[in-house]
């Protein structure tokens, strides 16, 4: 539901509402009062004659934009072909209400180029129009009652998306998916809030023998469901901005050759003296539809050597912000301490709530090093058949849900092996599959844990056997934090904020 928010704007706003380079085409966007009047100024159609506000709305149309002020001042209705003509352009008219900032719009589409879009842009400007600021369309759309807040957030997410998951649940939630479940849940609260009042101010016509064991079993319902959309929207929110990945293990296993062979470039300098790597490397990598940021680190070992801590130290760090740890071991040298250290490592973080995959690598020499081997690390792994995408069976390790992978570099063995458990592990098809209500940014998730936090208390309320007008506060204080997600009773900065990180133009 869009807010009943007048926007009456007195100024018109303008920009290059496309990127700013050279290209086929370019659009500025004018929007506000004076924005027809302005295009008019600036636009000649095919004849040369002045007519664009005597269009209908919503139609396109082709002409010229040209500089009124080098215009022959004997003719005020055309113009020459020789005066001044900047551009050859297709303009599009859409009328308040029916645009996408519900103003007046006129938007320029020229060919591309950033001399060219400049030049037009400062026409506009100087009569009459204002630079807009970033996010500035938008926000009038939320302004006009449009779109709500959440719908606003998700214009921001589907521009700046770099996933096929990602590019979903921002259409989504554009397209309704977080408002319509937000809204559902506010209206299941209006009607209890509406009830305890009618029944306060007349208590001899309302019956509430009962009433709080039934609010109760409603109010368990909705705390259930916006705890699993929590929950989906932080798996949500690694697949969206895409997954950490951190790869460890001890100097010269292979962390910067699998760095180059996941991206796809020769991004780390690969040598066969230990410690080439002195700091992390980061890249961000596709994997399928998945979205890897992918960071490459110095190998975990004990040193004195200054410029190697600080490596070290710093490897270090980056487990502890991963979302995936890849643990990779050099199976043609036997188990060091250092892999003894840095599988303790791994498994802590594990116990942490992080993921982490072994890989044995150089599987296609004589190794040094075996699955067997493996077990000593981790005394729980055990042998799991797993069935691959092509329907073949391979056997890979699991312990303490840290799977083990025989790997190569050099022939690409585990390859598969690697992307399916990576998916699988981070539920990309079954997220995707279900089609769940995802919360995109973390101001979305605080209203709903406040919201949570609010109904667990009326539940807190009922449980001790407290009065009914005891309820009304805190569900009054969920409805209005499930209301600031739409944007209802927030702070101007707050939106000033949320529009300032949009791009300019949008």
């Amino acid at each position: 539901m869009a807010l009943p928010v007048d926007n009456h704007q007195e100024d018109t706003i303008a920009a290059v509402a496309t990127a700013m380079t050279e290209a086929g085409i370019g659009i500025i966007r004018i929007s506000g009062p004076d924005a027809i009047a302005i295009g008019d100024l600036i636009f000649r159609d095919s004849r040369m004659r002045r007519r664009l506000s005597t269009y209908p709305a919503n139609t396109i149309h082709f002409g010229y934009v040209i500089d009124p002020d080098l215009q022959n001042p004997c003719s005020a209705e055309s113009v020459s072909r020789h005066d001044e003509i900047i551009d050859e352009v297709m303009v599009s008219v859409m009328k308040h209400p029916h645009s996408y900032t519900t103003e007046d719009t006129v938007e320029i589409n020229s060919h591309g180029g950033v001399f060219l879009l400049n030049r037009i842009l400062q026409v506009v400007l100087h009569h009459g129009a204002r630079m807009a600021e970033p996010g500035e369309f938008t926000k009038r759309a939320f302004l006009g009652g449009r779109i709500d807040l959440a719908r606003a957030e998700a214009v921001m997410d589907l521009i700046s998306s770099r996933s096929e998951f990602a590019r979903k649940i921002s259409l989504g939630q554009l397209e309704g998916s977080v408002s319509d479940k937000v809204q559902k849940f506010r209206s299941s609260i209006l009607y209890e809030l509406a009830f305890l009042e009618s029944a306060l101010d007349d208590p001899e016509n309302y019956d509430t023998t009962g009433y709080p064991q039934k609010l109760d079993a409603k109010l368990k319902q909705m705390i259930d469901e916006m705890n699993r959309m929590l929950t989906d929207s932080e798996s949500g929110r690694i697949l969206q901005e895409g997954i950490r990945t951190v790869i460890v293990g001890k100097p010269n296993a292979g962390k910067s050759s699998l760095l180059n062979l996941m991206s796809h470039s020769e991004r780390a300098i690969v040598t066969d003296i230990a410690g080439t790597t002195r700091d992390t490397l980061e890249e961000q990598v596709r994997m399928g539809d998945l979205l890897l940021n992918l960071v490459d680190t110095a190998g975990i070992h004990e040193t004195e050597e200054p410029v190697e801590k600080i490596g070290v130290d710093r490897a270090i760090k980056a487990a502890d912000s991963a979302d995936l740890l890849l643990f990779l071991i050099d199976s043609a040298d036997e188990l060091s301490e250092e892999d003894q250290r840095i599988a303790a490592l791994v498994e802590d973080r594990v116990g942490e709530g992080r993921k982490a995959i072994v890989l044995l690598n150089k599987s296609d020499l004589s190794p040094q090093t075996t699955v067997q081997n493996i077990r000593t690390l981790f005394p729980k792994l055990v042998p799991i058949e797993m069935e691959m995408h092509s329907g073949k069976k391979r056997e890979v390790l699991k312990s303490n849900n840290i799977p083990c992978v025989l790997f190569s570099m050099k022939d690409q063995t585990g390859w598969s092996e690697l992307q399916q458990l990576i998916a699988e592990m981070f539920h990309a098809g079954e997220l995707q599959s279900r089609n769940e209500v995802f919360l995109t940014n973390e101001r979305q998730r605080e209203n709903v844990r406040n919201a949570v936090q609010s109904l667990a208390l009326v539940r807190g309320s009922i449980a001790d056997g407290m009065s009914e007008e005891f309820f009304s506060i805190d569900l009054m204080n969920a409805y209005s934090e499930l209301g600031k997600i739409l944007g209802e009773q927030v702070d101007d900065d707050l939106v000033e904020e949320i529009f300032s990180k949009f791009c300019l133009g949008k």
